[in-house]
């Protein structure tokens, strides 16, 4: 088969039900390589000079530069410098030192960055390889299962569920047992499954073993490589995945979390992620305070069958305190899009009396120039509201999130 030359895609990392955990392609290989699977040698440089020494130390015969931002669609990216693409092949060094100082310190316009772009900090400086055969391998946990479970097909570098969809025989199921591990046999019928002959079936069993420990290691929810692929030189190697962690094990994985690149996020996202709440920015101009995304979704909703648009929404969680109340008005009103704010709680394990406080602290403090609507309910919701009409303050009380959302969308000034 002719080779299919494959520059190195980006490598994705996603962690939920947070904020996305966004690890830069460098960061995600290295973690990778530090648990012995195989992947392009790279070095990373932030300067012209730094990467072309970069590129001698190499001594590839072809050579891939890649600009590091967290947008997709990089190859097609168009510099402020007047660069066109964030990825470029060559296979001479002193071309990588003149690109890169076309690509650091100047901001890369994608599909998916915003119009200004994002300013390029860092370049990967990588061995290119050729693929001859792509396959796909996955780790990940499967309720039914009531566990890890490895998934793979011959039939890599593609969409894998439209290979399910159209061909599901080539969709091959492993379940791991927690306590014993992948074993031996299961390695091997999986890299057969997946096509490896020869020396490279047991090259891609190791691989896969090397996997599942990375996935143990970082207390990842999947660990997805595609592809999975064989060069023309008999090597197995890793060329893209995404590693999904469990965001509950935070605590004991301090070193992956902090690599967490906040530079190209929404600000005010990162700011509620201090605060463990939940941002969503959107395009309308009444603030959403809420407490579970059920409800923040149905409150969006309610807005907008009124005749509003939701500017975001803010999601509290259950556990809430003082000060996250007061975090969540401070973020809500650094929006200038804002007009009106609609606090919407139902309150289960949420007591209302202390979302009361926080907004009567919230609305002296930040000195609230928006109209702002409340509703509240369920737990300890009488005293929330003896002290939301104590308070003095301009308060619009609601008795349902029906009527919340019209006096919500009547309070906007008219333009």
């Amino acid at each position: 088969m002719q080779a299919l030359r494959r520059t190195l895609p980006r490598m994705r990392v996603v962690v939920s039900p947070r904020r996305w955990l966004n690890l830069q392609e460098y960061q995600s290989k290295k973690l990778m390589q530090d648990n012995g699977v195989t992947v392009q040698r790279f070095f990373v440089a932030d300067s012209a000079s730094e990467a072309l020494e970069a590129a001698k130390r190499l001594k590839a015969k072809e050579i891939v530069l890649k600009a590091q931002i967290l947008a997709g669609g990089r190859g097609k990216g168009v510099f402020d410098s007047g660069l066109k693409g964030g990825v470029h092949l060559t296979k001479d060094p002193a071309v990588v030192g003149e690109l890169a100082g076309k690509m650091l310190g100047f901001s890369l316009t994608t599909k998916q960055t915003p119009k200004e772009g994002v300013k390029v900090k860092t370049v990967m400086v990588a061995e290119a390889l050729d693929i001859s055969r792509e396959t796909y391998f996955a780790i990940l946990m499967d309720r039914s299962c009531n566990g890890p479970v490895m998934v793979g097909s011959p039939q890599g570098g593609v969409d894998i569920e439209e290979v399910a969809a159209t061909t599901p025989e080539l969709i091959f199921k492993e379940v791991i047992d927690i306590f014993e591990g992948v074993r031996d046999d299961q390695a091997l019928r999986m890299a057969a499954n997946l096509g490896f002959k020869g020396p490279l079936e047991r090259q891609a069993a190791d691989q896969i073993k090397r996997l599942y420990d990375l996935f143990l290691k970082v207390d990842a929810t999947q660990v997805e490589v595609n592809p999975l692929g064989e060069t023309p030189e008999g090597q197995v190697v890793c060329f893209d995945a995404k590693i999904n962690f469990d965001d509950n094990a935070e605590f004991r994985q301090k070193a992956v979390f902090a690599m967490d690149d906040t530079a190209e996020s929404d600000p005010l996202e990162t700011e509620a992620a201090k605060y463990d709440l939940k941002y969503i920015g959107l395009d309308g101009n009444i603030a959403c305070f809420v407490n579970g995304a059920g409800l923040a979704m149905a409150t969006c909703d309610i807005i907008d069958l009124h005749g509003g648009k939701p500017a975001n929404f803010l999601d509290l969680g259950g556990g809430v305190k003082e000060n996250q109340v007061y975090a969540a008005f401070k973020l809500l009103t650094a929006d200038p899009k804002v007009e009106a704010i609609l606090v919407n709680i139902f309150g289960g394990i949420v007591n209302c009396a202390i979302i009361a406080n926080g907004i009567t602290k919230a609305c002296r403090e930040l000195e609230l120039k928006v109209p702002l609507v409340v509703r509240l309910e369920g737990t300890n919701v009488q005293e929330a509201k003896r002290i939301l009409s104590e308070s003095g303050l301009p308060i619009t009380s609601a008795t349902d999130l029906d009527d919340a959302a019209k006096k919500a969308v009547a309070a906007i000034p008219k333009k």
